[in-house]
C-alpha cells in the first residue's frame, strides 16, 4: 500500500498540486485531502487507492515498499527511468 508520506513525496517529486492530483486520479480534492492528512498507511476504499496509485504510475512515479530495493530498505517512491 501507500502511506501518506509516500504520497506528498511523489506530489512533490512530480511538482502537481492536491487538485491535480484529484483530476488525475479521478478522485475529489476532499478525497486526497484526507488521504495526505492520514497517519501512516493510507486507508480508504479499494477503488479510490487503485485510482490514486494508477495516476501516480501514470505520472510516472515509483513507488517503493518496505524491503524493496532501495538504499536503506525503507518505504519511499522515485520517479520511473
Amino acid at each position: 500500500m501507500i502511506t501518506a508520506a509516500q504520497l506528498r513525496a511523489a506530489r512533490a517529486l512530480l511538482g502537481m498540486d492536491q487538485r491535480a492530483l484529484a483530476e488525475a486520479a479521478g478522485l475529489s480534492l476532499p478525497t486526497i485531502q484526507r488521504m495526505e492528512a492520514s497517519e501512516g498507511t493510507i486507508r480508504g476504499n479499494v477503488d479510490s487507492l487503485v485510482k490514486l496509485i494508477t495516476a501516480l504510475d501514470a505520472a510516472g512515479v515509483e513507488l517503493i515498499s518496505d524491503g524493496a530495493t532501495s538504499e536503506g530498505g525503507k518505504r519511499g517512491v522515485r520517479l520511473k527511468r
